[in-house]
C-alpha cells in the first residue's frame, strides 16, 4: 500500500499543475497583498470537532501554507490575536450573532467581525459539513485575491443530493471512461491507492458534492459482489475517506442479486423470500458503513434484469428494494433510462424518445417515500443537442432528480473541448409549465415545485486515473462546473468558467479572457461540425467517437434519422408522427408540434422535412447543413490559435497537453465536416451555395 500511495505523491510532483486541477494553491507574489492576507490567518480554532471538522483544518492549513508561506497556530478556543474559527450551531453557541434557522443542513455562514481588539473571519455551519464547505469557499476567494476585510457570505445549496455516478468496473475498465482506468479497482479487486481517492473526494467537496456511487450502473458479476461480505469491507474504507469530506457511499446494485448471488430462484420483487433477502442485505451493509446512502437501479433496459420479467412494474422493483432500505434512511435511486434496444427502427412509428415518459408516467405516486426516479435530461441519450425530458414535472406525486453526462460520450469523448455548462444551464431553466408558466426544471429537481421529499441532481463522472484526471485538461471544467451548478443553478454560464479559469491557471488577464471564451463557446462550436438541428446521433456505432451518419448501435436495423433523397428529421407530431410532442405540457406542446413556432435548433428533433425547408435564419436546411459544418471547422482551428497565445503564460505540460487535444479536435472536425457534407450531397443532390468543395 505504501508504494501505491508514494505514486499519488510522485503524481503530485511530477504533474503538480495538472495533478492539482483547481484546487492550485499557488503562492501569493503579491506583497501587499500577501501583508494583508496573513494578518488575517495568524490563528486557527475549531469549537467542534469531528472528521469532517479534520477535513476542514487540514485543507485550510494546506490552502494557508502554500499560497502565504504561513503556519497558523491551532487550538480548540478562539485567542486574542486574529485569525480563523470553525464551528457549527452547537458549539458556537453565543459567540456571535448569526441566525443558524436560514441555513438547511448543508448551508454555511463566513462572516468577518473586526474590532479594536482584533478581527476574525468565521466559518460557521449548521453541520460540520456546513464548516467544510465554507474553508473550501474561503480558499477560492484566496485563490480569486477577493478581499477578506467585509465578507458577509450566507450559502444553501439549492439541490438536496449531488451527486456522481461512476460507471466502473472491479476489472478497472470504465464504461464510457476517457480519463485512463478507474481509481478504485483493477484486476477485479479494489485499488490500495487510497491518497488518491482522498484527493479525489477533496475536489469533489470542493464544489458541493456530496454523493458517490462507485460502481458502474451496468452490474456485472463481480461487481454483484460489491454488496457481500467479502468486498463490503474495502467498501467501506473507500466510504470511509468520502465521509471525511461530507460525502455518502452509494452502490449501484444486480437486480437479480438474490439468484447471482443469494441462491433463491427469482428475483420477483412480490416474492417474500426476495423480501426477506435485501431486507437482510440491507441490515449487512449499514453494518458496514453505517451512513451509506442507498442503491442505484438500472432495470430492464439494455438486457439489464429487472421486474419486468415477472411480469410486475418498476414501482414493485423499486418499492421492494425502499422497504428494505427505509430504516436505515437508504434511498433507492432507480434509473428511467429504460427501452426496448430490440425494436425495429425503420417502423417509423416507433420511438424511443416516448420509452421513458410511457414506462413511468401512469406509476405517479405509486413510489415509496425514499424512491427517487433519475432521469436523463433528454429523452435520448446525452446527445449535444435533444428536446428536455418531457418526464420532467409530469409526476406530481413522484421525488424525481435529474442525471446529466459529464463524461463526453456523444460529445468528443474528452478529446474535444466541449464544455456542458451552458448546455446544463439551458436544460435547467427550461420552462416545463408544469404548474403553469414559471415551473423549470431546476424547480423541479430541487424539490420546491413539488415540495418533494427528495430530489437533486446526478452526473456521470469523467474521471480516471490520468494524471490529469480528465484526459483533456480543460475537461476538468465540466467537472467544476457541474459541482456548483448543482450547488446553485442560478449561477451563470460565465461565473462558474470565470471561477474555475481562475482557480486553476491565475489572474493573468489574457488566459483568464482567452480560456475563459473558449469554453464558453465550445459546445456551440462542437455542435457546429456534428450533428445539426437536434437529429442527434450520426457517430460511430459502440464506440460512439467519430461521424457515421448511418452509425445506429443496433446497425441491421436502421437510423435515427430517417434521412431520404426528400428529407431528414423525426416526425414525432402527434398529428402525423410518433406522437411524442403529447408528453409535454400544453404550452410546449404546441410548440413543437407545429413547424412554425418549434425552435430551429430542434427542427429535426420533432420534425421530418425536405432539404429546401427555410429555417428562421432563412437558410435552408440543407444549406444550413454545409455552413455550420463549414464554420465548425474554422472555430475548431480558431480554438488551436486562440491556445497558442498562452505560450508561456501557462505552464509547459498543460500547455502541450491542451495543444495537442486542440490540434486533434481541429484535424477531426474536417473529418465530421466531409463525412457530414458529401453524405447530405449525394443523398439531396443540392449544390452547396457557396460553390465550396463536397466530395
Amino acid at each position: 500500500m505504501e508504494i501505491l500511495q508514494n505514486v499519488t505523491e510522485q503524481l503530485k510532483t511530477d504533474h503538480k499543475e495538472s495533478y492539482a486541477a483547481w484546487l492550485q494553491y499557488k503562492k501569493i507574489e503579491d506583497f501587499s497583498l500577501l501583508e494583508n492576507y496573513q494578518k488575517w490567518f495568524e490563528n486557527l480554532a475549531s469549537l467542534a470537532d469531528s472528521v469532517v471538522i479534520e477535513s476542514a483544518k487540514k485543507e485550510l492549513l494546506l490552502g494557508l501554507s502554500s499560497m502565504l508561506g504561513v503556519q497558523p497556530t491551532f487550538s480548540t478556543e478562539r485567542k486574542a490575536a486574529a485569525g480563523i474559527v470553525l464551528g457549527t450551531s452547537v458549539s458556537i453557541a453565543n459567540q456571535i450573532e448569526i441566525d443558524f434557522e436560514q441555513l438547511n443542513d448543508d448551508g454555511y455562514v463566513i462572516k468577518t467581525v473586526t474590532t479594536e481588539e482584533k478581527s476574525t473571519i468565521f466559518l460557521l455551519g449548521k453541520e460540520d459539513t456546513g464548516v467544510l464547505y465554507a474553508a473550501f469557499h474561503l480558499l477560492r476567494l484566496m485563490q480569486n485575491r477577493e478581499s477578506m476585510d467585509h465578507l458577509d457570505i450566507l450559502e444553501n445549496p439549492k439541490n438536496q443530493l449531488r451527486m456522481i455516478n461512476h460507471w466502473d468496473n472491479m476489472d478497472g475498465s470504465i464504461e464510457r471512461g476517457y480519463a485512463g482506468n478507474s481509481i478504485f479497482y483493477s484486476g477485479n479487486k479494489f485499488n490500495d491507492e487510497l491518497n488518491r481517492i482522498e484527493d479525489y473526494a477533496r475536489l469533489l467537496s470542493s464544489v458541493g458534492i456530496n454523493g458517490v456511487s462507485i460502481n458502474n450502473v451496468n452490474v456485472h458479476k463481480v461487481e454483484t459482489d460489491l454488496i457481500t461480505s467479502s468486498l463490503l469491507p474495502k467498501v467501506a474504507e473507500v466510504a470511509a475517506i468520502f465521509r471525511a469530506y461530507g460525502i455518502k457511499t452509494f452502490l449501484s446494485v444486480n437486480y437479480a442479486s438474490t439468484i447471482e448471488i443469494g441462491n433463491l430462484e427469482t428475483a420477483d420483487p412480490l416474492d417474500t423470500g426476495v423480501q426477506e433477502w435485501w431486507k437482510n442485505k440491507a441490515k449487512e451493509i449499514y453494518r458496514y458503513i453505517p451512513d451509506f446512502g442507498g442503491f442505484i437501479v438500472k432495470a430492464d433496459s439494455e438486457h439489464r434484469p429487472g421486474p419486468f420479467t415477472y411480469n410486475r412494474n418498476h414501482a414493485d422493483g423499486a418499492n421492494m428494494l425502499a422497504t428494505a432500505l427505509e430504516p436505515f434512511g437508504g434511498l433507492v435511486v432507480w434509473r428511467c433510462f429504460v427501452y426496448n434496444c430490440l425494436q425495429d427502427w425503420r417502423d417509423r412509428s416507433t420511438d424511443r424518445a416516448r420509452a421513458a415518459y410511457d414506462h413511468f408516467k401512469p406509476l405517479d405516486g405509486q413510489f415509496h417515500p425514499n424512491v427517487i426516479l433519475q432521469i436523463k435530461n433528454g429523452p435520448m441519450d446525452f446527445q449535444v443537442r435533444e428536446a428536455v425530458s418531457p418526464l420532467f414535472g409530469a409526476m406530481e406525486q413522484t421525488n424525481q432528480m435529474m442525471e446529466f453526462q459529464i463524461t463526453q460520450e456523444y460529445t468528443g469523448q474528452q478529446r474535444h473541448l466541449c464544455y456542458l455548462v451552458p448546455q446544463w444551464k439551458e436544460i435547467l431553466d427550461f420552462d416545463t409549465f408544469a404548474k403553469g408558466e414559471g415551473s423549470p426544471v431546476k424547480n423541479i429537481v430541487d424539490g420546491s415545485l413539488f415540495q418533494s421529499r427528495h430530489s437533486g441532481i446526478a452526473a456521470v463522472s469523467n474521471i480516471g486515473n490520468d494524471y490529469n484526471w480528465t484526459g483533456h485538461t480543460l475537461a476538468q471544467a465540466n467537472l467544476y462546473g457541474f459541482g456548483r451548478l448543482t450547488w446553485n443553478p442560478d449561477l451563470s454560464s460565465e461565473t462558474i468558467t470565470n471561477e474555475w479559469t481562475l482557480q486553476t491557471f491565475g489572474k493573468d488577464e489574457l488566459v483568464v479572457q482567452q480560456v475563459s471564451q473558449m469554453l464558453l463557446d465550445s459546445w456551440r462550436i462542437y455542435e457546429n461540425y456534428t450533428s445539426p438541428l437536434g437529429v442527434g446521433w450520426m457517430v460511430n456505432p459502440s464506440h460512439h467517437y467519430g461521424p457515421n451518419v448511418d452509425g445506429y448501435e443496433y446497425s441491421v436495423w436502421g437510423t435515427y434519422h430517417f434521412a431520404d433523397y426528400q428529407g431528414i428529421g423525426v416526425d414525432r407530431t402527434v398529428k402525423a408522427g410518433t406522437g411524442y410532442t403529447a408528453q409535454y405540457f400544453k404550452e410546449n406542446a404546441d410548440r413543437y408540434e407545429a413547424l412554425e413556432t418549434c425552435p430551429d435548433e430542434l427542427l429535426l428533433f420533432f420534425h421530418h422535412v425536405p432539404y429546401t425547408h427555410r429555417l428562421k435564419s432563412g437558410e435552408t436546411v440543407i444549406q444550413h447543413i454545409y455552413n455550420t459544418h463549414f464554420e465548425g471547422v474554422q472555430q475548431a482551428e480558431e480554438l488551436t490559435e486562440r491556445w497558442t497565445l498562452l505560450e508561456g503564460k501557462i505552464d509547459q505540460e498543460r500547455y502541450e497537453d491542451i495543444l495537442k487535444r486542440l490540434q486533434e479536435q481541429a484535424n477531426h472536425s474536417k473529418e465530421w465536416r466531409d463525412i457530414i457534407n458529401t453524405y447530405f450531397y449525394r443523398k439531396s443532390g443540392i449544390n452547396d451555395e457557396k460553390y465550396r468543395t463536397i466530395y
